[in-house]
């Protein structure tokens, strides 16, 4: 009966091994960021409608810096008061969403 009692605690016991999970570590994660390429201009080469554009929607914005890329779309670095963030035109003063 000993022998009986051993075997069904062996084959119960290895049944144990099959039923555990192995979590899978082998996450691979890969993230393209597509970025334009922007070329600095003077503040004084950002076309007049840009700068219309602007100072309308924006009254009290100090433009910083202007950047222009193959599509004449302009990123404009601007301030705010105390907050600074980058705004995107095309060369007719219309507003992109980026």
């Amino acid at each position: 009966m000993k022998k009986v009692i051993l075997s069904a605690a062996i084959v119960l016991g290895s049944l144990t091994t099959y039923a555990t999970v192995i979590p899978n570590s082998n996450l691979v994660v890969k993230s393209i960021i597509l970025q334009e390429e922007y070329t600095e201009v003077k503040l004084e080469e950002v076309p007049e409608a840009v700068m219309k554009a602007l100072k309308v929607a924006y009254p009290d914005a100090v433009l910083n810096a202007a950047f222009v890329n193959a599509k004449k779309e302009y990123k404009l670095d601007v301030t705010v008061g105390e907050t600074k963030g980058n705004l995107f035109a095309d060369e007719n003063g219309k507003w992109i969403q980026q």
